[in-house]
């Protein structure tokens, strides 16, 4: 018997319950995974209430990220062994898997090797975030040296993870927070400006901090009427990507026309699976985020507060309540 988290109705965090349930096996083409820490990422949390891109087949597991060693391979499996210490990928569906428990079975197309030089808690806290990121940054974006790059809503995990990404390959980091309370953590983990967007206004403080240039490149999770700021305080040509809604307007998100018109500006749609689900874009952004922990230029930044797996309902709390900086992790 193995514990697992699964949840029988939509809802808040109360409706995840940790089940003892027989130990599975993987089927062709999987791995089954004993699971040593799992990143708590936004996207299980509109799972669970039924307001993602995919809906839950209930009684359903839940979770995309974890690290572990490899326990079991189904038939097929060839690029990973019993013993091997890995993560996984957001390359699959959570309507279908999920890795919330002591026991995860994923696709092999989904694991990435284990960095050796991180803990297991680090393993479960950087493909989900550095690979999100990478996407605009560097697979599309091709930021370069004195790009001015605009991360929003930049003490999540996400955040973390692409400023040290915009960093690495010499931009200027412009980040965003919604009050003062973590602009010195953010200067810490290496913007060049924070902007409290609640009480700061944000086109004038870019204008002056570019002298009239504006944003680069524009990274966001929020949408909703913020998209009008960011347009104000984007430089001609910019694109604005938008992977995320965590503004409760997304559904009236706005696209300022003659703005646009006037700065020639892209708004785009994006998500990581764009990336994990194409073999040799998935491939190179691995690579990327393997060459980046080996040399240092990026590191795992993990929220103080851990919870294991019995707390995993608190863990989702705090998760909602946005008091964390970097990633939540749950030990197993």
């Amino acid at each position: 018997m193995t514990k697992i988290v699964r949840f029988y109705e939509l809802g808040g965090p109360d409706v995840l319950k940790i089940e003892d349930l027989p130990l599975a096996e993987p089927g062709e083409g999987d791995v089954r995974l004993q699971v040593k820490a799992i990143g708590l990422n936004r996207a299980e949390v509109v799972f669970r209430e039924g307001n993602y891109l995919e809906q839950p087949n209930l009684p359903a597991r839940i979770g995309y990220e974890a690290s572990g060693i490899v326990d079991a391979v189904g038939a097929g499996v060839t690029q990973v062994k019993v013993g091997d210490r890995v993560g996984t990928l957001t390359a699959f569906r959570m309507s279908q898997y999920g890795v919330y428990g002591e026991s995860a079975i994923v696709p092999a197309y989904a694991i990435a090797p284990h960095p050796e030089n991180l803990s297991f808690e680090e393993g479960a806290a950087i493909w989900m975030k550095y690979l999100t990121a990478y996407g605009p940054l560097i697979e599309y974006g091709h930021i370069k040296p004195g790009d001015y790059v605009l991360i929003t809503a930049a003490s999540s995990s996400v955040g973390h993870a692409a400023m040290q990404i915009a960093k690495s390959e010499g931009a200027v980091v412009i980040a965003t927070t919604r009050t003062s309370a973590k602009k010195q953590k953010l200067i810490e983990g290496g913007a060049d400006l924070v902007i409290a967007t609640n009480e700061e206004d944000l086109p004038a403080k870019i204008e002056e901090f570019t002298s009239g240039h504006g944003a680069d490149l524009i990274f966001d999770p929020i949408a909703g009427s913020l998209v009008e700021q960011l347009t104000k305080a984007a430089a001609p040509g910019t694109t604005l990507f938008i992977y995320g809604a965590l503004s409760m307007a997304v559904n009236t998100t706005p696209f300022p026309i003659y703005t646009a018109i006037g700065k020639g500006l892209k708004m785009q749609g994006y998500t990581v699976n764009e990336i994990t689900s194409d073999p040799e874009k998935k491939a190179r952004g691995i690579r990327y985020v393997h060459e980046g922990l080996k040399s240092g230029k990026l590191k795992p930044v993990l929220d103080p507060q851990r919870f294991s797996l019995d707390n995993i309902v608190e863990a989702h709390r705090y998760m909602e309540s946005n008091q964390q900086n970097g990633k939540i992790v749950v030990t197993v």
